[in-house]
């Protein structure tokens, strides 16, 4: 099967591609300009799967996590978003610590081992009100993980408590921060920025509070938002940006290839859902430029289940979680379910050919099925 597909991929122009990823070379922009205008998908994922089973074999990993959004008001208002809402809006909302304490306990009877806490760019909550947050869902389920607040919201958090960013972080570390999203990176280039979403902070204070997270110890993610108005070429920017920050500070968990969900938004106009081909591409891509980036995660949410579970071929080898009532991609008129159960996640594994692996935020395994 090897040398049929070799043979393919020589015939599809992909040799040298094929040479740098089998001695474990890293692909330069042109490399990546080239995978991505290219029409042959398999010929992308064979060359994608060999590096996701030099890195993780045939392992697919899950989580058992809930997400809460506890507010979506939010002083951004990106162009790509459905979920930020100005407070007098009539479908803006922010739950209380007591809510969200709520929200915790409706679920303490399952085997939760990660919480993941997202919302908008508040204007009016206090800095208190995040730490109290985290004490309140550590309360409630003494032990979890708190995975929460993207570096866009740890900028603004470190406004509102009027500290450094580093400061800032060791405070809500105090109170329970165990890990970071990697939401809000949106495409880093200046041009998309200005374009799609001016107000939020520059691709550089993304990254530069990603990097003074991972001097403290601090582990995040990555993503990238896909399948609106970026170009190839400030994809693969994007892309080598996280690389050179991975290889600098080592911090990144996994990068997320996040697919733009036009209904709702102000973007939308003119837009329609990302293919299955443009989601598969992506993934592949991303999982042969960011050689350092030890996981790539196919979140069902936002690309459905089925081909999320395909992903699992094309380099992808992680597929998040249960989740429950995730909000962000929903606002946007997601159709997929709000929550899959542990057992659905172990078939759709299984059923691809991987090995089902439970693990928790750090990717420490919990069990292996």
């Amino acid at each position: 099967m090897n040398a049929y597909m070799d043979a393919h991929i020589e015939q599809a122009g992909l040799g040298p591609i094929l040479e740098k990823v089998r001695a474990g070379k890293r692909l330069d922009l042109h490399d990546g300009a080239q995978l991505y205008g290219h029409s042959d998908i398999l010929a992308l994922g064979y060359l994608a799967n060999i590096v996701r089973e030099r890195i993780n074999g045939d392992k697919a990993y899950f989580i058992y996590n809930q997400h809460i959004n506890y507010s979506n008001i939010c002083i951004n208002l990106c162009k790509f978003c459905a979920f930020g809402r100005k407070r007098e809006d009539a479908l803006a909302y922010e739950m209380s610590i007591e809510e969200i304490r709520h929200k915790v306990r409706e679920r303490l009877d399952e085997p939760i081992t990660e919480v993941h806490v997202v919302g908008g760019v508040h204007p009016d909550l206090p800095f208190a009100y995040y730490t109290d947050m985290l004490r309140a869902i550590h309360e409630e389920r003494p032990g979890v993980h708190i995975q929460a607040f993207t570096c866009v919201e740890i900028h603004h958090l470190a406004k509102i408590a009027g500290k450094p960013v580093d400061t800032t972080l060791n405070l809500l570390m105090e109170a329970g921060l165990g890990s970071m999203p990697g939401g809000g990176a949106e495409v880093f280039s200046p041009r998309i920025r200005q374009l799609t979403c001016a107000d939020k902070i520059s691709g550089e204070e993304w990254l530069q509070v990603a990097k003074t997270a991972h001097n403290l110890g601090l582990k995040t993610n990555a993503t990238m938002l896909y399948g609106h108005i970026e170009s190839i070429e400030e994809r693969l920017d994007h892309l080598d940006a996280l690389r050179r920050l991975q290889d600098e500070s080592g911090g990144f968990l996994a990068f997320i290839p996040l697919a733009f969900h036009p209904k709702n938004t102000e973007l939308g106009v003119g837009h329609s859902n990302t293919t299955g081909i443009n989601d598969l591409k992506n993934i592949a891509v991303s999982r042969l430029m960011l050689d350092n980036f030890p996981h790539i995660k196919a979140y069902w949410v936002m690309i459905g289940p089925k081909i999320a579970q395909i992903a699992l071929a094309f380099g992808a080898d992680d597929l998040d979680g249960t989740v429950t009532e995730e909000r962000i991609t929903h606002m946007a008129g997601a159709e997929t379910e709000q929550a899959l159960g542990h057992k659905t996640l172990i078939r759709l594994i299984q059923e691809a050919g991987r090995q089902p692996v439970q693990r928790d935020t750090l990717y420490n395994v919990l069990e292996e099925y």
